[in-house]
């Protein structure tokens, strides 16, 4: 609890400095973006596999493209809405918060390079573990030390919240000895190496620990796996000057598409972030996600009696039921 306390604190300092540093927007060259980045796991590996993405963007666009790295789901945020950046890549569920507060706007989004269009949530636990199944997790006699991911991540949070504990009416703070937050390569290595007893993670992150044979993703063992989540939205603002958005749009939409040796190059550098390119999307690329996060309010809602808000929750997962099936029918893809 204490960690959870202080990651809370940390993302709350995140966001009082980047209002105090700008309060609004910070004048900046026409020619120059800041591009913001979800680092999932240390900021160094991150800047190393995107460093010759936005070099190449650079190329691509005539922009100087600046980085923006943060594990806090919120800085990211925050930053778009104070103008700090000018696009990202976010998860689902904080891009989602970009397009609400931040005035973002969904033009792109990954696919995986393994053809499997998605990625699933898992809670991990040690290889040898005695804890076999979700019956064995959630005993709930504060004996284990459980870990979850950001607040605002779709599969560390959302996904196993919606899923695993609302159904069964299991808060994690009542179940578990300590809850610590973290990003899913923390979760990952404290695991492996048994100083959490489970952890909420995803498929992505613990395929890519045994692509670089780093070992982890051997030590540990899945017990629940989500149904396929969306890949991961790129964000713009929706303000951003119509000729940049198009300079960059070209740029994503074009990367790594082809047969010459460039494109191969291209290729080379996203799979390590298990990236296979970029499609066209748009605001419906969320209501996945806006689906997941209306079901939780209604499982809250049940858990409390709330006659009230399960009815608010319900006309919710309707009216973006209607929003799917109107998409389904023209695809933005």
């Amino acid at each position: 609890m204490i960690a959870r306390r202080l990651f809370i604190g940390l993302a709350a300092t995140a966001a009082l400095a980047l209002a105090a540093c700008g309060g609004g927007a910070q004048e900046k060259p026409k020619n120059e973006i800041t591009f913001s980045i979800l680092s999932t796991e240390k900021s160094q590996n991150m800047e190393t596999y995107w460093t010759p993405i936005l070099a190449d963007m650079e190329k691509s666009t005539g922009l100087k493209v600046k980085p923006f790295f943060s594990s806090s789901y919120s800085a990211l945020i925050e930053a778009m809405r104070f103008k700090q950046t000018d696009l990202g890549w976010f998860s689902n569920q904080s891009g989602l918060e970009a397009v609400r507060r931040s005035n973002g706007e969904v033009f792109a989004r990954t696919f995986d390079p393994s053809g499997v269009d998605g990625y699933t949530s898992v809670i991990i636990v040690p290889i040898d573990s005695p804890i076999k199944t979700l019956d064995d997790l959630l005993k709930c006699d504060k004996s284990l030390n459980f870990g979850m991911g950001d607040k605002k991540s779709t599969s560390g949070t959302l996904a196993p919240m919606t899923e695993v504990f609302i159904p069964r009416g299991v808060k994690p703070e009542n179940c578990f000895k300590t809850v610590l937050t973290a990003n899913h390569q923390s979760n990952l290595f404290a695991v492996a190496n048994k100083r959490l007893d489970a952890a909420t993670n995803n498929s992505t992150a613990i395929r890519l620990n045994k692509d670089r044979q780093e070992g982890q993703a051997d030590k540990v063992r899945v017990i629940w796996e989500s149904p396929v989540l969306p890949e991961d939205p790129i964000i713009w603002r929706k303000d951003l000057d119509p000729a940049v958005k198009e300079k960059v749009r070209q740029f994503f939409l074009t990367y790594g598409q082809g047969d010459t040796p460039a494109a191969a190059k291209q290729r080379e550098n996203m799979k390590k972030l298990s990236i296979g390119g970029f499609k066209p999307a748009d605001a419906t690329h969320l209501l996945f996600v806006r689906k997941m996060e209306a079901m939780e309010q209604l499982g809250l809602a049940k858990e409390a009696g709330d006659q009230a808000k399960i009815a608010e929750a319900t006309k919710s997962i309707q009216g973006i039921e209607a929003e799917q099936a109107k998409a389904a029918q023209t695809p933005a893809n």
